[in-house]
This record gives structure tokens, sequence and C-alpha cells, in this order.
């Protein structure tokens, strides 16, 4: 049986030795015998190297230098995060259901932590499975102020399987100010010529990126990770991109998919997986018999490049793999979400209310935004201890990936037609598409509910989830 081993390394290192990331800010006392056993997590600048330059970017570190934090089942998630940076920040602990005053939404659960600055966090590690952390103040995360949070439940810690991360992000040398300032510059639609037999159709990218990132490295000097020949891996993959959407490719190896955003799903066969923006997978693989190493590829969507590491037994070649590629990354849709079903689906429960939500905008403007209701600026209001659905209606000609904090929901509908789909926390809703998810209100707080996309995010398209911890006899 592989065991997972936590070693003084880089982030590189320990990343693919297995991984994580957590904390979760509450300003709390927690008593001084506890504070014994509680880790450090620091908010710190670092340098990695790209295509062969220097980049200055942010990390998240602990004493050690381990980046990143894997818990276990049953543990309690007891953090301390110190702003070593010279500018405010604010982590958010995503796909975790900690209390609402401990996740990391500056200004809506608690106040940015200063420059030099620190906050407590302690609260139940659940749900289990793959999460991650990154910042929620203004466009750090594009500055890769992110890592990886796994939570190992008793299956992961007894199967008999290496455990492997693939952590990818998106990398640009100008500046995400300047990127959305350059965004946010007036610009005439799109329409299609009567001479052009170009269709025009959705848009897949906003952002031109100089790089596609996995465990902090290109494809160009790739991640190796040490592999048994024959061996079984659960990759773990994590799509923590600004702005990128991806399709995995196993290539000829094919993979049986068991969770997706650390849920698990009936496992799923297939060789490539549509990944987007904050969406994990999990992925089991074989390795081959005759010893070969195992590229794990990710496509870009709409784009001629790629990122990935290589999975290597000792002694096998691993060939020079190219960023670019001849076709463009295909278009990340839900033909495979379809297919997916929940291992723990919600049980059944009669729903009280339906709360329509449509995504709205435009490349032209810049300007993206979501009414509830039909009302721009309204938060979701519910009550505890119902089932409510939130229907998701696509206007725009982009997509946007939905995330919810503080809950999982299940993906009951695409387009009308109803499904007892996976339980997620983000969830794709492509160019003109309607999806809807249901959940239990059960952890009661303000919660975050936006597009994933940061710079969607940042020009209007988010909201909040509000309900109050005595419940009332109406829904």
């Amino acid at each position: 049986m592989w065991m997972v081993v936590i070693m003084d390394v880089s982030r590189r290192g320990f990343l693919t030795a297995t991984a994580g990331v957590a904390a979760s800010a509450v300003v709390t006392q927690i008593p001084q015998a506890k504070a014994a056993s509680r880790k450090i997590l620091r908010a710190r600048s670092r340098q990695i190297e790209v295509a062969g330059k220097a980049a200055t970017r942010y990390g998240l570190e602990q004493d050690s230098g381990v980046f990143g934090l894997t818990l276990d089942e049953g543990d309690q998630f007891d953090i301390q995060l110190v702003n070593e940076l010279s500018v405010d920040t604010s982590i958010h602990w995503h796909g975790m259901e900690e209390p609402w005053q401990q996740d990391g939404v500056p200004y809506l659960s608690a106040l940015p932590i200063t420059s030099g600055g620190r906050a407590d966090y302690s609260f139940p590690a659940l749900p289990t499975g793959t999460r991650w952390m990154h910042s929620h103040f203004g466009l750090q995360e594009q500055n890769l102020l992110a890592a990886p949070l796994i939570i190992r439940d008793k299956v992961a810690q007894a199967e008999d399987a290496q455990e492997v991360v693939m952590f990818l992000e998106d990398f640009s040398w100008t500046s995400p100010e300047e990127i959305f300032a350059n965004l946010r510059k007036p610009k005439p639609e799109m329409s299609m010529s009567k001479e052009s037999d170009k269709k025009v159709g959705p848009d897949l990218n906003d952002v031109e990126f100089d790089a596609f990132l996995a465990n902090d490295r290109t494809l160009d000097d790739p991640d190796v990770v040490a592999v048994e020949k024959g061996g079984k891996i659960r990759v773990r993959i994590i799509n923590a991109s600004a702005s990128s959407n991806y399709t995995l490719d196993f290539g000829s190896l094919e993979g049986e998919l068991i969770a997706v955003d650390g849920n698990p799903v009936i496992p799923f066969k297939a060789s490539t997986f549509p990944l987007a923006i904050a969406q994990r997978a999990d992925i089991m693989i074989t390795m081959p018999s005759d010893g070969a190493a195992v590229p794990v590829l990710a496509h870009c969507e709409g784009r001629k490049m790629r990122s990935g590491i290589i999975l290597r037994p000792k002694g096998a070649k691993a060939a020079k793999i190219s960023t670019v590629t001849e076709t463009e990354g295909p278009r990340v849709a839900l033909e495979q979400e379809e297919k997916l079903r929940a291992a723990r689906p919600l049980t059944g429960r009669k729903k009280v209310r339906s709360v329509p939500v449509d995504l709205t905008g435009s490349m032209s403007s810049y300007i993206w935004n979501m009414g509830v209701e039909g009302l721009s600026g309204l938060p979701v209001v519910i009550r505890k201890g119902k089932r409510v659905e939130l229907v998701m209606v696509n206007k725009t000609p982009m997509s946007h990936p939905m995330h919810l904090h503080g809950h999982s929901f299940q993906v009951v509908g695409i387009n009308g037609q109803r499904l007892q789909g996976a339980m997620r926390d983000t969830v794709l809703v492509p160019p003109k598409t309607t999806v809807t998810v249901a959940l239990d209100t059960r952890n009661p707080g303000l919660w975050a509910f936006h597009c994933h996309n940061l710079y969607h995010l940042a020009a209007g398209m988010f909201s909040t989830m509000a309900y109050r911890e005595i419940p009332r006899s109406s829904s």
C-alpha cells in the first residue's frame, strides 16, 4: 500500500507526493492547548521560473516550506494564516462547508487580513475530498495566490494507490490589473457580415495568456512524477486557473473518473475529461505494464496550447512534449456532465422553491451581471432546512463557471432535461444554456455566489445567498 509522505520540500515536490492546502478565516480565540498543534500558513512572495525567465508571484506555504496541506477525514482544520505580503489579502477555502465567518471573502465574511496581520481558523475539515484555497481579494488569484487542500477520506486512505496532484494555473507577464483595464476598454459588438461565410460562435476566451502551468511548470520543463510500473494512481486535478478551461487527456490510456469537486461519482471511464475553471477531477489510472511513461495533458480551450505533467516509472524515457499544439483545444461543454451520477446524491425531498438566476453581460462593454428573481443586485434569500433549486440561465456568449460558497449542490437539470447528476460546488453554464442545481440549506450564513472566471467576477458577476440560523415556517 502506498503511503502519503509529507516532506520538507518545495511546492513542486510536495504536489507530486500528494497535495493540499487549507485555511479559513475566523477571528476567534483558540485554546492555548490547541495552539501548539495549529499549523501556520504564510501568504508570501516567491520566485518561479516560466519558460526560462524568473517571475515573482505570490504563494501560500507552511513554515517547513511545504506548499499545501493534506488532512485526513476526522481532522480539525486548525490554521493560523499570516500575511507576509506587502498588501492586504483574504483566503477562501474553496469547497469547504465552514462557518460563514471563516469563509475568507473580504467585507462579506470578515475584514481582509492587513499586511503583517494574521487570522485564526478552526472548524471540522469537511467535506472530504479534493478541495483548494485561493485569494478572494482583488485580482490576487491571477498572481498565483492559490494552493491545493486535500481532505483524504477513509476510502482514499485505504486504497492501494499512489496519489498525485496536478495543479493547473494560467500565467501572464502582464499584471492582472492591466489585463482587467484592457478588458474594460470599449469594443464594438461583433456581428456577422453578409459577405463573410465565417460564423460567429461563442466567445471561448477573453485573455491572452503567455503560459499554462501544471505544478508551477510548463511542458518545456514539466513536473516528472516518479511512479511504479503497473501501479495504480489517483490523480487529483485542480483547475486553479483564473480564466481558462481545459480538456484533460490521458492519450491511449483509459482513466476512471471517481470524484468531481471532491465529491464521489459513479465511476465513469474515458480518456478525455472536461474541466472548467475551479472544478476538480479525481481520476484513477493503472500505469502500463511495459513500464512506459504517461503524460497527463491539459489542452487549453480554444487555444493551441497545453500544459501537463509526466508520470514516469523508474528507467522509463519521457519524450519531450511541446507546449504548442496543431489544433485548438476543444470547447468545454456539458455532454459528459449529463452522464455523471452522484455516488451519494441528495436524499429524496420535496423542493420548496426555485430561484431564477439570469447571467447577463457582453464582451464589448465587459460588464457582467447576475440577476436574482429578475432584479440586479438582489441576494438569494432563503430559509434554513429547505430544499432549494437555483435555475441559472446564461444569456451571454461566454461560459460561466458558477460557484456557491459553503455548500455542495447536485446538478438536476440541463436545458429543462431533469437528471440526478453529480454533486459539485462549481458548475459550468455554457452560452445560451440553462443549468439547474439543488441544495439543502443546512449551513446558514451570508455566502458568496458568483462566476469563477476572475475577470467576470471583478466586472460584476457576483451575488450572495443568505439565510439565518433560526428557521421560519415559510419557505
